[in-house]
């Protein structure tokens, strides 16, 4: 079974299409030889007895009345009738019809059996002409008078009848069959030519060339050739960003290296660009942490993007420490600062600490270089917010700020939003932010059913 499987996976539409046609012909031809040809053949018997009896039946009711004379019989019937005398051992056949010897001494042998209700009976007789053998049907019914009355049906007869059944049925079976693997070419068709399309287009989406895919359907096949369209799209857009950071990148690194190394030869020639070799140095020291900065946002960016939930189910992270650690580090740089914490006690989020670390150092750390002179720090179950009362972000500026290399204002690499982005989503929250009339807030938070609400306080009282 399972060599025919994978020979089956081998196979293209169009040959699997054969193979089904090929395979319900074969079905077909057992279902006609073991089940259709013995219901045929039981229809034929029974259509050519009802058709003896309906002219048994008359010719018994008009001899019974009229001994001497004879019923009509029509020649289209193709019905022998006739009248057996068992005491003198005669046949009278009517209208110029005939019995066989083999009918007639098969008839003597059944005549002792025979009353005034109709028996049946076949005669495997063998043609004369041709050899072959056929059933020869006849009905006998007791006269009044003590005559048999005989109506034969011919074997030949009931092989031309089962002969035309057969040969309507099995043409009808034909022409559906016929019409159905028309209609079936022509849904592989359908199928083919649109896959062919998509294997094309993906072929020169490979190879990096202009491609189009142009399928119209609103079945499988369609999503299939929408989902690729937006995929293209999304390539290009990802392209473009790539293209953009590299610039960026280059951009932000050129310049520190250039102040370094120009610096560098000035002071190796004695010359000191900024008045003393105390001060110029401190500006290559500057322009190398501002390197160095660059560098390590972009190995964290990196390393964000490989970052798995590969925690314990649950929310075990304790998110006030992680608050307090990176507050302790952060709030020295702006000591001018207000800071307000609205904090419930207690409050754990899902993960590990280092991305969540990272994370809300970057939020902080972004919120003190434009804060004017508060910054508000609330967390709650599921919930974290931070404002800062500066100035608000433009629209444009708003609804892509957290993709890399996506500046502010006064940003300094567009990396820091972004890496916040990824831990968050990473961990199953969502991220925004919003224009508030005082300032700008950003908010972590995941939705939660009541169930888990409840799950969370009795845990906090637990741990109480």
């Amino acid at each position: 079974m399972k060599r025919i499987y994978l020979w089956i996976r081998e196979l293209s539409l169009t040959q699997q299409l054969i193979t089904i046609v090929i395979l319900v012909i074969g079905v077909f031809g057992v279902f006609l030889s073991a089940f259709l040809t013995p219901s045929i053949d039981g229809f034929t018997r029974n259509e050519m007895y009802r058709m003896l009896h309906s002219t048994h039946e008359s010719a018994v009711y008009y001899l019974n009345r009229n001994a001497e004379q004879h019923p009509f019989v029509s020649p289209d019937s193709g019905i022998i009738q006739g009248i057996y005398d068992p005491d003198a051992d005669t046949f009278r056949v009517f209208d110029g019809g005939s019995f066989t010897e083999e009918e007639m001494r098969d008839i003597r042998q059944n005549a002792s059996q025979a009353d005034s209700e109709i028996t049946d009976y076949i005669l495997r007789e063998r043609s004369g002409t041709t050899g072959n053998i056929s059933n020869v049907q006849y009905s006998v019914t007791r006269l009044k008078d003590g005559r048999l009355l005989i109506s034969l049906l011919p074997g030949a007869y009931e092989e031309q009848f089962r002969t035309l059944l057969v040969n309507s049925v099995v043409n009808m079976n034909v022409v559906i069959a016929g019409l159905l693997f028309f209609l079936l070419l022509l849904w592989v068709a359908s199928l083919i030519h649109p896959l062919n399309q998509i294997r094309n287009y993906a072929n020169r989406v490979k190879n990096d060339e202009e491609a189009e895919l142009n399928v119209n359907r609103r079945d499988e096949i369609g999503e299939v050739a929408e989902a690729l369209r937006d995929m293209q799209d999304e390539l290009e857009k990802q392209n473009r960003e790539k293209e953009e950071m590299i610039q960026n990148i280059s951009h932000d690194l050129k310049t520190p290296i250039a102040t370094i190394r120009s610096y560098g030869e000035s002071i190796k020639d004695g010359i000191y660009p900024y008045g003393s070799l105390e001060k110029s140095i401190d500006v290559i020291i500057e322009h190398a942490d501002r390197l160095d900065k660059k560098v390590r946002s972009l190995i964290t960016l990196n390393k964000m993007g490989y970052l798995l939930d590969d925690c314990p189910e649950g929310d075990t992270l304790n998110m006030n420490d992680v608050i307090d650690k990176v507050l302790l580090s952060l709030k020295v740089i702006r000591p001018e600062i207000t800071f307000e914490r609205i904090m419930d006690p207690e409050v754990f989020f899902h993960g590990d600490e280092d991305p969540w670390r990272i994370a809300v150092e970057n939020l902080i750390d972004n919120a003190l270089r434009y804060a004017r002179t508060r910054i508000s720090i609330q967390l709650h179950d599921a919930e974290l917010i931070i404002f800062n009362d500066g100035r608000q972000i433009d629209q444009a500026t708003l609804n892509k700020l957290f993709q890399p290399y996506e500046k502010g204002t006064d940003g300094q690499f567009g990396l820091g939003l972004s890496i916040v982005y990824r831990v968050v989503t990473t961990y199953g929250y969502r991220v925004e932010a919003s224009n508030l009339p005082d300032g700008v807030q950003f908010r972590i938070w995941k939705e939660i059913s009541r169930k888990e609400k409840r799950e969370k306080e009795r845990a906090r009282g637990n741990r109480k």
